[in-house]
């Protein structure tokens, strides 16, 4: 697959491993291969190459991924726009959601 990421350091992409039980759903819907398998719980390998469409969260039976589609990219290059600079949501290095 052709690497397609998008802005890095936005992406509202959180996986909860403890909650996760390991159905390997979001590996299978999710179109960037975001997702592995690991010791038997899902785990998030290419954050940055998430383009936030939701289906991991959507087809996930225990609710263990949240992402807020469309949200982070989208407001990096709204942020950009209006500072009148790079796409950027401020959230460079942070673990956090903040966007």
């Amino acid at each position: 697959m052709k690497d397609l990421l998008y802005l890095p350091d936005v992406v509202t992409l959180s996986l909860c491993e403890d909650t996760c039980n390991g159905c390997g759903m979001c590996i299978k819907v999710c179109p960037h291969e975001v997702f592995e398998l690991s010791g038997r719980k899902a785990r998030i390998i290419r954050k940055d190459y998430c383009m936030e469409c939701g289906a991991c969260a959507l087809n996930c039976p225990v609710q263990a991924i949240s992402v807020r589609s469309g949200v982070g990219c989208a407001a990096g290059i709204i942020n950009g726009i209006l500072r009148n600079s790079e796409p950027t949501c401020s959230c460079s290095g942070s673990s956090s959601n903040c966007c």
